[in-house]
């Protein structure tokens, strides 16, 4: 019975040292937060290049459809011109949420 009990206690003080030992994980979360801020600057860049090439796809889109008189011009119009919105201010607000 007392060898019993103390094999328990020498798992118990040794299951605790392992657990002190981890410490609470905050040197592993301020890195990753400085990996992910250091992506936002070229993601941002990334995402307005985006934008500007579907607003140039998108305008010649539109120009052709308006030049040829299709009815379906304006639909064709208000879709381009919110992708693009969306683009801006999504990543605009990505980066003031996170950074």
């Amino acid at each position: 019975m007392k060898k019993k009990r103390l094999i328990m206690m020498l798992a118990a003080v040794a299951a605790a040292s392992v657990a002190m030992a981890q410490g609470n994980g905050q040197a592993g979360i301020t890195e990753a937060t400085q990996l992910v801020s250091g992506y936002f600057d070229p993601g941002t860049k990334l995402a307005y290049a985006v934008g500007a090439v579907i607003g140039l796809v998108g305008g010649i889109k539109v120009y052709q459809k308006f030049s040829s008189g299709d009815p379906d011009t304006s639909k064709t119009a208000s879709s381009w011109f919110g992708a693009c919105i969306f683009l801006i201010v999504a990543a605009t607000i990505l980066r003031s949420f996170f950074l």
